[in-house]
């Protein structure tokens, strides 16, 4: 019993063997197979730079873009030719008080930026500025320097709208109102510009004649006459009227131009036309005179203002050079003007032979920072426990150097 416990059995056969195999084949087919789990997909490829745009749509599917409505406000007030007028004879009436004068000549800019300045409006807008110069000092006036400054650069902008006479005319009032003014900034660059313009403004000048200083010494006589001297003047003197119908008895002694009907009409437009031809050109000198004469003071008074800056260190070396161009070129000046510039060249001189000697313009040597302070605590008492005494004392000298 303790033995083997299969040895009274037969051995298996081998179909028996089979049959189990195929019975337990077929058992585990029958089973039904557990479902694979799903692997992950792989990830996907980095995408281009070019993927990602938007493919454009062929033309013909592009739909239609509808204008968008937007609210718009008007800031502009499109005025006639007569309102236009209107403002501006307020302005010139307004523009001479000095009280008014800022916001007479803001209106009066607006007025060039809307581009209101035309052929038709220009001797309104002149008479404007005729008014803003109704005196030649008051634009060099501290508080109406930005202003004049402002109007007269916006009014440069529409010089080609204005004529021939009032363009000289606005020349020589920017450099009163402009280029006189920016002489008072300080701004080395500005200041050596205006320099420049000046110094290129008196090269421009033709050379003074006679007649300009005859002209000049008869503008300075004075206007306060006696009226009985007035009357003999005119008396002693006989008024073109008068000399105009002696001419015509002299050419026509007898009267007989009046009884020829006949006379020929070709001869009189021809002499007509001669005479508005010489009357035009009579103008157009007269106009040509005065302006070069506004011209030259504009550029003497520039010229005083600049040597008045000549305290100004920075100022000093543009001042010298023009001073002497102005001086090199005074003949282009008339009489009077050349003794002014005579009298400022030689002040200037002077006062660089006190820079050369290492002085001031006040005549005083020249001491930097340093130097001033060294001289004043020279003579001062130093002490430990007190500030700085009146009371000199040779310790502090010594200390100082």
């Amino acid at each position: 019993m303790g033995g083997d416990l299969f040895q009274n059995l037969p051995p298996p056969t081998a179909a028996q063997s089979q049959q189990v195999v195929h019975s337990s084949s077929n058992t585990i087919t029958q089973e039904p197979s557990p479902r694979p789990t799903p692997s992950p997909p792989p990830a996907p490829a980095p995408a281009l730079k070019s993927a990602l745009k938007r493919p454009k749509p062929p033309p013909e599917s592009q739909p239609e873009v509808v204008a968008e409505k937007r609210l718009r406000f008007k800031t502009t007030t499109d005025a006639s030719q007569k309102q236009v007028i209107e403002a501006m004879q307020k302005i010139a009436s307004h523009i001479k008080n000095p009280s008014k004068f800022n916001k007479a000549s803001k209106l009066a800019i607006q007025l060039i930026e809307a581009g209101s300045i035309k052929e038709a409006t220009r001797d309104h807008f002149f008479a404007v500025l005729e008014a803003a110069m109704f005196s030649s000092t008051t634009c060099n006036e501290p508080s109406l320097r930005a202003d004049y400054h402002a109007l007269f650069s916006a009014a440069e902008n529409v010089a080609d709208c204005l004529s021939k006479k009032q363009q000289n005319l606005l020349s020589s009032w920017t450099i009163r109102a402009v280029w006189a003014n920016d002489l008072v900034t300080d701004d080395s660059f500005v200041f050596s510009k205006a320099t420049g313009r000046i110094k290129e403004a008196i090269s421009a000048l033709p050379v003074a004649t006679i007649d300009d200083d005859m002209e000049e010494a008869v503008a300075l006589k004075d206007d306060t006459e006696e009226v009985s001297s007035d009357g003999q003047v005119n008396k002693g003197r006989a008024s073109p009227a008068t000399l105009a119908g002696h001419e015509e008895e002299q050419l026509d002694p007898f009267g007989l131009d009046a009884l020829i009907s006949d006379a020929p009409k070709k001869e009189e437009k021809s002499k007509g036309k001669k005479e508005s031809l010489a009357d035009d050109k009579k103008d157009d000198d007269e106009d040509t005179r005065t302006s070069l004469k506004s011209q030259r003071e504009a550029l003497i008074s520039c010229l005083e203002i600049a040597a008045k800056r000549y305290k100004t260190p920075w100022c000093q070396t543009a001042v010298d050079i023009l001073a002497k161009h102005a001086f090199d070129n005074i003949s282009r000046f008339t009489s009077r003007q050349r003794d002014a510039i005579g009298k400022l060249w030689a002040s200037i001189r002077e006062q660089q032979t006190r820079r050369k000697q290492g002085k001031s313009v006040s005549g005083k040597l020249d001491v930097n920072g340093f130097e001033w302070l060294q001289q004043k605590y020279a003579t001062e008492k130093i002490s430990i426990r007190h500030s700085v005494g009146g009371s000199g004392e040779r310790r502090c000298e010594q200390w100082l150097g």
